[in-house]
């Protein structure tokens, strides 16, 4: 007789009782076992129904969840409609009343997430229901038990932008934790565990207090469910209501809210008073939700701006500080463009971030700008020490009175943005952006002989300062190096990102080899919940990875020919630009590999797949042939390779010159000739903060305790 398993479609030739001997009594004999044995026994044999689905499976007792949970991994199983078993119901009932562990509880919100499918739509329909978000929001808080007042309650910092919000965020938590204050801080997306998006005073909350504060909001939307539609957040809006729920019970002095993307329709923007809103840089990013220009990105940017609170920018690009400029006054709001960091008066300290790069200038300026005024407004003056220009005055949205503050080059060209004005940083400013730490942007990590450079840069602004930051720390290190230093590059790029225009980008750091791999730190899925990841397919990816392996390839064959083709058609490897006119139809293009050619490589949000994938040594390379003979030529020749995941493309890459990583069976392939002759290995990796996450999980451990 076969044995239908709870939950899934599992046909097993085995008889009803062989099966439950071997899976469920040899694993705990107990009377509550044989209580839901012989309900198991009375339900019917179509299949018996999970109480919600894959989603509730997590939450069930180990004894009932481990046979039906190794199914459904595998992948073999889905769900059935049948009897409940009563004693099975109320089992899990108290299990989820009394709370599951981390890992269960990052297993269901991973449920949360929107698949493959489902984001394709959305952006095919370019953000049309976007509007609707924030009364969404509004319900779901309803459900959970938080009131507006209650989120009025909170003193929230609010910062939107395209570049480097993350890094101003963290600025923020560092500057006001340096003063005293308990600080939350809710960023995205995490690198190595979800926990990382919710922080208290600095850290992750702990992994017991994740589950505390998941199940808390999980079990209420669950049980008012039925009464919505059977309408549960996605996972982003999970997240957020989560992050609400848990400053309000930790009772933190402020909360900095990191945007998700856009601003005006974003969920974080239910937030209806913070203290001080802040608008980083702007660029082209997430074009089918917020527009193709940098004119409609930017009034979704605005859209954080509140009627009557001071708000802070930075210098934009042309078009842009108009259209904030004109949302701020539509609003009454304050408006005030962030001064050079030069022009504070550090009472002789050396200015000293603790984030690396140029470009971090500009974010530490407008962190400044955002405390300043939120000690300002919370009336601690008692904070402000030795601020000399601490009037109120500076976030004033008129410039008549105070223009003799200002130079006249530190103002708007149509004169409607004033500059804030500098003051003087104290000894507890200067400690926060010196002490600040934001891993994977910037970031240098050096093992053995191989150093690690990671930099989540994913847009043409972002990819051109992380270039610049790579080559000029990257040739310090290489002038105290004896013998010759190879370069490499991992990169992947996500969503609707166009590869060329950001590895044209790459093509003046002189690699010796590129490899592209999934954001996806091992192949083994059950490794880490927290990187699950439904909204894109392992295939999908894999297939990006051959689309940009050949990109690079072709970069570099007309890189090596340009003197002879003419100067029209060498817009793709001229270095000079700066790629944001760059028009390339990478959708659709005819493209060759050292292995044979691909007669069509196709590729856009779903992605598909080129003609045919083979495997040599654990390396996935695109083509139509397999060539023997040529194998090894091509393995010391090839500029690109395709690993299935980071883990086997790093080990490849540190050719047993990092003695803590691992290798696994990829570093046996043919090395590429620089890597076998260098002394040194510099790797950059760059392209997707994804991809970051993947890389610190395998390069860094301690980040997954």
């Amino acid at each position: 007789m076969a044995m239908k398993c709870a939950g899934c479609i599992l046909v097993r030739p085995l008889s009803r009782e062989t099966w439950r001997r071997r899976n469920i009594l040899c694993r705990a004999k107990t009377s509550w076992t044989r209580s839901v044995l012989r309900s198991l026994g009375e339900a019917k044999e179509g299949g018996v129904l999970l109480p919600g689905g894959r989603a509730m499976l997590h939450a069930w007792p180990v004894t009932v969840r481990s046979c039906v949970g190794n199914v459904l991994r595998s992948g073999r199983g889905r769900g059935r409609v049948g009897v409940v078993p009563p004693t099975i119901t109320a089992s899990r009932r108290y299990n989820m009343d009394r709370g599951s562990g981390y890992e269960e509880a990052v297993q269901t919100l991973n449920t949360l997430q929107t698949n493959a499918q489902t984001l394709e739509r959305i952006r095919r329909e370019r953000g049309r229901n976007a509007h609707n978000s924030i009364p969404q929001m509004q319900s779901f808080m309803d459900r959970i038990g938080i009131t507006l007042d209650e989120l009025d309650g909170l003193s929230v910092i609010h910062v939107s932008g395209t570049k480097g919000k993350g890094s101003v965020c963290a600025m923020c938590e560092s500057i006001l934790r340096s003063h005293g204050y308990k600080t939350g801080f809710y960023s995205s997306p995490h690198l190595v565990q979800v926990r990382e998006r919710i922080r208290i005073n600095g850290k992750p909350i702990s992994r017991d207090n994740f589950s505390k504060y998941f199940w808390s909001c999980y079990n209420r939307l669950a049980q008012t469910k039925d009464a919505h539609d059977g309408i549960m957040p996605a996972y982003f809006r999970f997240l957020t209501l989560m992050a609400f729920h848990v400053f309000i019970e930790e009772k933190v002095d402020v909360a900095v809210i990191e945007v998700g993307i856009g601003g005006a329709y974003d969920c974080t923007n239910v937030v209806r008073s913070p203290v001080v809103c802040g608008i980083t840089s702007l660029g082209l990013d997430h074009q089918p939700l917020l527009g193709n220009t940098i004119d409609k990105i930017a009034w979704h940017k605005a859209g954080i701006i509140k009627t009557g609170i001071p708000a802070f920018t930075v210098e934009q690009p042309e078009g842009a500080i108009e259209v904030i400029a004109n949302q701020a006054k539509e609003v009454k709001a304050p408006l005030h463009l962030s001064p050079s960091l030069d022009r504070y008066d550090w009472e002789g300290r050396e200015v000293r971030l603790g984030l690396p790069g140029d470009h971090q200038r500009i974010n530490a300026t407008l962190a400044l700008q955002l405390c300043h005024t939120w000690l300002q407004r919370r009336g601690e003056t008692q904070e402000l020490g030795s601020i000399a220009n601490g009037e109120l005055e500076a976030t004033s949205s008129s410039s008549e009175g105070s223009s003799s503050h200002y130079n006249k080059e530190d103002r708007n060209e149509d004169d409607t943005v004033p500059t804030a004005k500098p003051f003087t940083i104290t000894e507890r400013f200067a400690q926060g952006v010196e002490s600040c730490l934001w891993p994977g942007r910037s970031q240098t990590l050096k093992r053995g002989n191989v150093t690690y450079y990671l930099d989540g840069a994913h847009t043409q602004r972002s990819v051109q300062v992380c270039v610049k930051w790579f080559r000029e720390t990257a040739l310090m290190e290489e002038k105290t190096i004896n013998g010759p230093v190879a370069r490499v590059l991992l990169f992947n790029v996500t969503g609707d990102r166009n590869p060329l225009s950001l590895l044209k980008l790459l093509m003046p750091c002189q690699f010796d080899c590129a490899v592209f791999s999934p954001n996806i730190a091992y192949l083994d899925v059950g490794a880490s919940a927290d990187q699950t990841n439904f909204t894109v397919t392992h295939e999908t990816q894999i297939s990006r990875c051959a689309v940009e392996k050949t990109l690079w390839e072709e970069l570099h064959q007309q890189d090596a020919i340009q003197s002879e083709v003419p100067l029209q058609t060498r817009s793709p490897v001229d270095h000079n630009q700066s790629g944001d006119g760059l028009q390339v139809d990478y959708v659709e293009k005819a493209c060759s590999t050292s292995n044979g050619p691909i007669k069509r490589v196709q590729v856009g949000a779903s992605g598909s797949v080129p003609s045919k994938f083979y495997c040599t040594d654990s390396t996935i390379v695109a083509g139509n042939s397999k060539d023997h003979s040529s194998e090894e030529e091509n393995a010391n020749s090839a500029k690109a390779r395709v690993f299935p995941c980071i883990s086997d493309a790093l080990s490849w890459i540190q050719h047993g010159k990092d003695k803590e990583l691992s290798r696994s069976n990829s570093s046996q392939c043919h090395p590429h000739s620089s890597l076998d002759e260098a002394v040194h290995i510099q790797v950059l990796i760059t392209g997707s903060l994804h991809l970051i996450g993947g890389a610190l999980k395998v390069l860094d451990p301690t980040m997954s305790d």
